[in-house]
């Protein structure tokens, strides 16, 4: 009988068609403790998971119903009423979640510690004051691409959710800067914060993060474009376990911002710098030398980088022991030499160099006789001639011959 607690949903239901006996076994609620239906079937219907929420009752864990866009409110409902017990929950893409759910979840299931309503546009501060009255001991939110959602219930998470250590609000426009000093003053226990694409958030919202949550080691502040590097001398301050830094997007980073982390972030493994278009080569100098762990490094159109940076980067410990990943695409400035100061990282397995217009086919031929397994991702086209009018950067046709 025990067998069967350890078998995934496809494999339960396989065995449930074997004998009368078996499927009583193999469909006791014991077995359903974790269910996982985005790999079997996404257009599950109401019914369904209504029956398996009376069928699983108290024995369910954790549930995910990522992507199935045909479950509303009322089969949610269903589900909080007889699984209290539930402690992770998914709803990613469920279109039709409205806060009626969420509302059944506070008043139900007060295990509740990861919930995932990311794109559930219907989601509003609602839901999220609901959550604060009742599932006080939420660890882990998602709440990306709820536009409706504001600093107003970002404030009541905050003030009921103090046990947070994951918030996740990717392109929740109306999170401002205010929602995140109040989310950094009262869960201090943060270490992973995505606020890609919350473009309202200023430096005083970053530091407020900083200051607060000691604990921070993965930030994605990605398209926050009013960031200056106030924010990076700020994290470089206060959070010295971060390993983990997305900033792509924010223009107004320079080296100095860098220079700073650099000095005090050594703990750093991976960083995505596209789009910091003011760095030079002496961010790649201040990495080489502060960051000895960096495995994955993304300096897409970061246009001023040339091959002496990368020599730096190239022969640093960093490179030679933990380099993996290293995107290059939309660097003009970067030749073959750069490849060849890069012979030296035996760990790397892929480069992106994408309309990398001084790199030739031959300069990547010699990379790959050094480093056999590397992927190399490239591809050559001519340079778009340029416009009769307009801006002056150069832009390349996408026509492309892929390595």
């Amino acid at each position: 009988f025990r067998i069967f607690s350890w078998l995934d949903v496809v494999s339960l239901c396989r065995c449930a068609q074997v004998s009368k006996a078996w499927n009583i076994l193999a469909l006791d609620g014991s077995n359903w403790q974790r269910i996982d239906l985005f790999e079997f079937q996404r257009d599950v219907e109401g019914p369904v998971i209504e029956n398996i929420s009376r069928r699983c009752g108290g024995f369910l864990r954790k549930l995910s119903l990522r992507g199935c866009q045909s479950i509303a409110d009322g089969s949610m409902r269903t589900l909080a009423q007889q699984c209290t017990n539930i402690e992770q929950l998914n709803l990613n893409d469920c279109k039709k979640i409205t806060d009626s759910t969420c509302e059944a979840l506070s008043r139900y299931c007060r295990k509740l510690t990861r919930l995932d309503v990311g794109s559930c546009c219907a989601i509003t501060d609602v839901s999220l004051k609901s959550l604060a009255d009742g599932c006080r001991n939420l660890t882990h939110i998602n709440i990306s691409w709820c536009e409706n959602i504001t600093e107003n219930g970002v404030e009541a998470l905050a003030r009921g959710c103090s046990k947070l250590k994951s918030f996740t609000c990717k392109g929740c426009l109306q999170v401002t800067d205010r929602a995140v000093s109040l989310l950094a003053q009262y869960c201090t226990q943060l270490e992973i914060v995505n606020l890609h694409g919350c473009s309202n958030v200023e430096d005083t919202g970053v530091t407020r993060l900083a200051q607060n949550c000691p604990k921070l080691h993965n930030l994605c502040i990605s398209g926050c474009v009013r960031l200056t590097d106030v924010s990076l001398a700020m994290l470089a301050t206060h959070c010295h376990l971060l390993s983990t830094l997305e900033v792509a997007g924010c223009t107004q980073f320079t080296d100095a911002g860098f220079q700073a982390l650099s000095r005090s972030c050594r703990l750093l493994e991976k960083m995505d710098l596209e789009e910091c278009v003011l760095i030079t080569d002496a961010t790649l100098i201040h990495l080489a030398m502060g960051c000895p762990r960096l495995e994955k490094l993304s300096l897409s159109h970061c246009e001023l980088i040339t091959d002496d940076g990368i020599r730096h980067l190239g022969t640093s410990p960093c490179a030679s022991e933990h380099l993996t990943v290293l995107e290059l695409d939309n660097c003009p400035l970067i030749t073959d030499t750069s490849l060849e100061h890069l012979i030296s990282c035996h760990n790397l397995q892929r480069i992106e160099l994408y309309d990398c217009q001084l790199i030739t086919r031959v300069g990547i031929r010699r990379l790959r006789n050094h480093l056999p397994n590397i992927r190399v991702h490239a591809y050559f086209a001519p340079v778009t001639p340029p416009p009769s009018t307009g801006g002056t950067r150069q832009r390349y046709c996408r026509c492309c011959v892929i390595l």
